[in-house]
């Protein structure tokens, strides 16, 4: 839990996307910050996100992520933002030449892995260059983490 300036304890705002490495072979990561609105950003800290099929692109220089759903905030008037619109994140151009570059290989993506709030209250997205996994790649990764519950069971037992 991190602490506010007025000495309470905020909790920790961790969303994650849990089929990007069951999906996706991670291959570098970045951590880059999201452009949001007032009501998204209060929307964020009450938990209320979800990064199931989000996926970014890169269009004229800058990165965008899209279909990264935020609820609309409960106290919200009128101006309430969109659900699913397209969100610019802010990373450095050396950064975005990079993962553009990367990306034109077949097969390459940048996916979102993670949002959370940092020490000082901003949003932040980590990103990950993947490539995509077979089939047989996927089974492997179901296998090693039955075998790692039943080593943990094992071991707890003793």
């Amino acid at each position: 839990m991190a602490k506010q300036s007025n000495g309470k304890k905020i909790p920790a705002i961790r969303i994650k996307n849990k089929r990007a490495t069951f999906d996706y072979e991670i291959i570098d990561k970045y951590m880059a910050g999201i452009v949001l609105t007032g009501t998204e950003i209060k929307s964020i800290r009450a938990g209320k996100a979800s990064l199931v099929d989000t996926f970014c692109f890169i269009h004229n220089g800058e990165m965008w992520v899209k279909n990264m759903y935020i609820a609309e905030y409960a106290d919200g008037t009128y101006n309430n933002h969109a659900t699913r619109r397209d969100r610019k994140l802010l990373l450095n151009k050396k950064e975005i030449q990079s993962l553009r570059n990367d990306t034109l290989s077949p097969g390459y993506t940048i996916v979102p892995l993670q949002l959370f709030i940092d020490n000082k209250g901003r949003a932040k997205l980590d990103i990950a260059l993947c490539r995509g996994k077979k089939e047989f790649d996927k089974r492997a990764s179901i296998r090693e983490r039955e075998d790692k519950r039943e080593l943990d069971r094992f071991v707890k037992r003793f």
